[in-house]
């Protein structure tokens, strides 16, 4: 097992000095797991191709699932996609930096393993002050998935990275607990109109006011596709490796509850007072949607490190960003009662 290097960094004033490690590493062809604002990545330069691969090697990633390249100028965008859709740019200069995502044509000189052979890619410029630096400092785009083993809960922590990659990334920057804790919104603006493909802490209510776009069957969680345009579309993901059983129905759920032999519970402060049940876990509150988003991959990592042998979660009224949160868990869910 390779030896990896910790880097603590300040998340809010990153300096140079804290970051020439990791920058040395992602120029030397190593893999690198950094923080941004929705979860931790784990990435490489971009145009290198063996050090692209390296990511698919450390998580177990199928090699059909492709990465968000993540860039810190509109003049890098230049240098990794092409063919930009006017309707792109609006989103982008509203959306970044930021939580979003942009699959568009890509340029030849980005090798086909990070889009997984396709000729389009997933970008996004994240507003992290580590991430940004981390771009600006390395001079090239850092292509990079949640830096988590494949198919588990994305990290939002330093210490879920540190469970998952620790002697499989060649460094790993300590930058503290993420903002959002749900991977980016992403909209394809190769199809007319756009299409949302996976939501995220920006959703469909806001998304609609700077401009058109459709949803795809696949942002609800509900259907995966064979050849996906972006990262979340295909495998089952975010998945804790207790049995998660996923009851949407609010006139279901206590009867399931108690009917499951040691069953943990994840769920809203709101349900948690009305059931008092002894082994819960309190994702958030109903009237604070963003503390569930934020705080739901770390509940189900928690859920797998406590006894019991069945996660049960409430399922949430798919509007705002608990329309994100329940793409997710229908994803992770092994089973979903309606």
């Amino acid at each position: 097992m390779a030896k990896t290097l910790i880097l603590k960094v300040d998340p809010e004033n990153p300096s140079t000095k804290e970051l020439e490690r990791a920058v040395d590493a992602i120029k030397q062809g190593k893999i690198v797991a950094f923080p941004t604002e929705t979860v931790y990545g784990l990435g490489a330069d971009a145009f290198n191709e063996l050090a692209c691969k390296k990511i698919f090697q450390a998580k177990g990633r199928p090699s059909d699932n492709p990465l968000i390249v993540h860039i810190d100028s509109f003049d890098m965008l230049e240098k990794v996609a092409h063919k930009i859709p006017k309707s792109a740019f609006k989103f982008m200069e509203r959306l970044w930096p930021g939580p979003f995502t942009a699959v568009l044509e890509k340029k030849e000189e980005i090798p086909g393993v990070v889009t997984a052979g396709l000729s389009t890619i997933a970008v996004r410029m994240p507003s992290h002050p580590i991430a940004k630096l981390l771009i600006s400092l390395s001079e090239v785009p850092i292509a990079a998935p949640s830096a988590n083993l494949s198919g588990k809960p994305s990290p939002t922590t330093f210490e879920h990275v540190f469970e998952d990659m620790n002697g499989r990334a060649d460094v790993i920057i300590d930058g503290g607990e993420t903002l959002f804790g749900l991977e980016s919104t992403i909209i394809d603006f190769t199809k007319d109109p756009p299409v949302l493909l996976r939501p995220g802490p920006l959703y469909i209510e806001q998304l609609k006011e700077i401009g058109k776009v459709t949803v795809h069957e696949a942002a609800k969680g509900l259907k995966a596709l064979d050849r996906p345009p972006s990262p979340g579309m295909k495998y089952r993901h975010y998945a804790p490796e207790k049995k998660l059983i996923l009851v949407e129905s609010k006139e279901k759920l206590k009867e399931v509850l108690y009917e499951t032999p040691k069953a943990i519970l994840i769920c809203s402060k709101e349900l948690a007072e009305k059931l008092e049940y002894s082994k819960t876990i309190i994702i958030g509150s109903i009237s604070n949607p963003f503390s569930i988003a934020r705080n739901l991959f770390k509940s189900l990592r928690e859920a797998d490190k406590i006894e019991g042998e069945v996660i049960i979660v409430e399922g949430f009224e798919e509007k705002g960003v608990l329309f994100s949160v329940m793409n997710r868990l229908r994803k992770a869910a092994s089973e979903v009662i309606r």
